[in-house]
């Protein structure tokens, strides 16, 4: 018999022992069914295990990539006052208030800066609340601008809990002062300020109303830019034909990963959201922000879930460029309608005036007492 034909023929004799053997051993019975199903979901786990591990040590250069930032900033202000206070961990920072020229202040804004930015650029995104009768607190957070570094810990463009443990102790130092504590308070944050920002607002009661330009959560723009990359190699289709909480692990994953090696705790600001439902916040997004996209300040409004919650999309504005873009009047209109809206913050003083009855607890009465 010839070579040819002796192969043909072992070739069909293996073919039909693996087909009886498939046959038989696999699907006779209940029990091998169920070993079968078993065997395939565990061999499924654990090539999803090793893609995403592959995707995560690829996604984690990127995330760690600080993108080239250009904030704007400003000349020191010699009518400034010069603050400094320590944070609840030890580290000293440094910043600004600045006093409107009225004899009575309407309220106290405390300004939390972007990335790169220092606390002499409040004016930049403030100037105008400060004509209109706020008093402004800006500060550098920790690492940044005139405020101490904290050792083995270098900032990026993620927040971290360092920067909210900061906001909270700024609201440490705003009780401290006699002539700051009892102005009805309001909060703004730009960029990676933002952050903070919500969830200072979220934490302390006293805060009326916050502010954010170019927010964004970690995750939430993490997931953005992962889909976007991902369209680079792999077809739309194909993307959609994975759910949408697939990604999301993975971009879990990335964070916990860099939080381990960078020895950091990542603020994930979707925790906080909804306790800010009875918080009045204005997004500014700008619709060309390539940085930050407009889907991305949607999701944060959508997770608050209140009618007190608002977004103001700025038509050709970029990152943190809304002022610049819809013009200065505009911007600071909008922001100091926005602001007028906060009210006397309950204090001590005004509780022992409220159960004395006094005029005073009468006249200062908190609009926002449910909260």
């Amino acid at each position: 018999m010839s070579t040819p034909i002796r192969r043909s023929l072992q070739g069909i004799a293996v073919r039909g022992i693996w087909l009886n053997f498939w046959r038989l051993d696999l699907f006779e019975g209940e029990d091998n069914q169920l070993h079968f199903f078993l065997g395939l979901v565990l061999v499924l786990l654990v090539i999803d295990l090793l893609l995403r591990v592959i995707y995560v040590r690829l996604i984690l250069r990127l995330f760690e990539l600080k993108p080239p930032f250009s904030a704007p900033t400003l000349p020191p202000d010699p009518m400034a006052e010069k603050i400094q206070f320590p944070t609840r961990d030890g580290i000293l920072l440094r910043g600004s208030l600045y006093r409107t020229t009225a004899e009575n202040a309407r309220g106290l804004i405390l300004f939390c800066p972007e990335m790169e930015g220092n606390h002499w650029s409040a004016k930049i995104y403030c100037g105008g609340l400060i004509e209109s009768g706020f008093n402004v607190l800006s500060f550098d957070f920790r690492g940044q601008g005139e405020s101490d570094f904290q050792p083995h810990y270098s900032p990026n463009h993620w927040p971290t809990m360092y920067e909210v443990e900061d906001v909270r102790s700024a609201f440490d130092f705003i009780e401290t002062r006699d002539d700051l504590r009892n102005l009805p308070l309001g909060v703004m944050g730009v960029s990676r300020g933002s952050t903070p920002a919500l969830i200072g607002a979220a934490e302390f009661s006293n805060v009326g109303a916050v502010c954010c330009e170019g927010a964004y959560s970690t995750d939430s723009l993490m997931l953005h830019f992962m889909l976007r990359w991902a369209t680079l190699y792999v077809p739309k289709w194909a993307l959609n034909l994975v759910p949408k909480w697939h990604y999301q692990v993975t971009s879990v994953l990335v964070r916990w990963t860099s939080s381990i090696i960078r020895q950091r705790k990542y603020a994930v600001l979707e925790r906080w959201l909804p306790k800010l439902k009875n918080c009045p916040v204005l997004l500014v997004a700008g619709e060309r922000d390539s940085y930050v996209h407009p889907d991305v300040a949607r999701g944060i409004h959508g997770r608050i879930k209140s009618p007190t919650a608002n977004i103001w999309h700025v038509p050709r504005a970029k990152h943190n460029q809304a002022r610049i873009t819809a013009g200065a009047a505009e911007y600071d209109r909008r922001l100091t309608d926005f602001f007028s809206q906060i009210t006397t913050p309950i204090t001590a003083n005004w509780l022992v005036n409220a159960l004395a009855g006094t005029d005073s607890a009468a006249t200062n009465k908190p609009k926002n007492i449910e909260r």
